[in-house]
Formats: C-alpha cells, sequence, structure tokens
C-alpha cells in the first residue's frame, strides 16, 4: 500500500520566514563589502546640514589622517584611503577576524549652492569631520512680518512713486 502525504501550508510559510530572516540579516547587519569583495569597503557618513554649513563626518578608526585622501571635484566630494593590512607568518591562529583592511572609498554629491574653496577638515578619535560653508545667497534669512498699516502706506508710497 503507497501513502500519500500532504504537504503542510504552515512549513512552507515556515521556510519563507527563514528565507526573509536570513535576507533582512544579510542585507542590514553584516558589512557592506565593495565590488572587490573584502579588499574594499564602504565608509559610513554622517551628513548634516546647518544654517551656515554642510558638515561631513565618516568614521575611520585605525587609520591616520596621512592615509585618507578628500577632494571635491564640481559638486562630488570624495574621501577615500586605504588601511593597510600586517601579515603575519602562521595566520592559522585566528578564530575570528572580522576587522576590515584594504582600500575604501564614498563619493557624495554636493549642492552648488557651497563654498567648496573654503572646506576645512579635522581628525580626532578616528573621525574625520568636513565643514563646507553655505554661500551668503543659500543662508535662511529672516523676513519680517510687519502690520496692515505699514503694507497699505508702503503700497500707496509705491503706486504715487510710479506715477
Amino acid at each position: 500500500m503507497n501513502m500519500v502525504r500532504r504537504t503542510s501550508p504552515f512549513g512552507e510559510m515556515l521556510s519563507l520566514r527563514n528565507a526573509m530572516d536570513r535576507l533582512f540579516d544579510e542585507t542590514f547587519w553584516r558589512p557592506t563589502w565593495g565590488a572587490r569583495g573584502l579588499e574594499e569597503w564602504q565608509l559610513p557618513l554622517d551628513v548634516q546640514t546647518t544654517a551656515d554649513a554642510l558638515i561631513v563626518k565618516a568614521a575611520l578608526p585605525g587609520i591616520r589622517p596621512d592615509d585618507v585622501d578628500i577632494t571635491i571635484d564640481g559638486i562630488t566630494l570624495t574621501i577615500q584611503g586605504r588601511l593597510n593590512e600586517e601579515r603575519e607568518e602562521g595566520e592559522q591562529g585566528y578564530l575570528v577576524r572580522e576587522i576590515r583592511r584594504g582600500s575604501f572609498s564614498r563619493s557624495v554629491a554636493l549642492t552648488s549652492d557651497l563654498k567648496t574653496d573654503e572646506a576645512k577638515a579635522s581628525f580626532e578619535n578616528g573621525i574625520v569631520t568636513l565643514t563646507i560653508p553655505k554661500a551668503e545667497q543659500a543662508k535662511p534669512r529672516r523676513i519680517p512680518i510687519g502690520s496692515g498699516e505699514a503694507i497699505a502706506s508702503l503700497t500707496a508710497r509705491s503706486v504715487t512713486a510710479s506715477k
């Protein structure tokens, strides 16, 4: 006698859930490696705008300021560098090796209302901070609100002046 066994729809739902869990775990929690695998990694950035400037912060732990190159070409900001790996004889002793090594590069498009020629960079505690001042026309301006009588007299003066 042959037994026919029906598959459970709950089993299929669990495998879909496992697949979705793996997708989100790998996408959001694991390091993002570049196109060349472990040799290149993406640099994490914080980009903030204030009334006077655009501030870009990049986390570069363990990297010397001399190994970082910051360029602005037109409206493209590029931060790149390399964390060299010290090769050791007998690397078989590692149980876990997660520290990233190799080259890194990150480019960000800027707006055209920045004074890129006045940009300043500082490096402290593994964080490089780049401050790019805004042009005067890009800074917010306060416009005072006048009373109805002041606006009416201003309009009357402009009408008599145009006659």
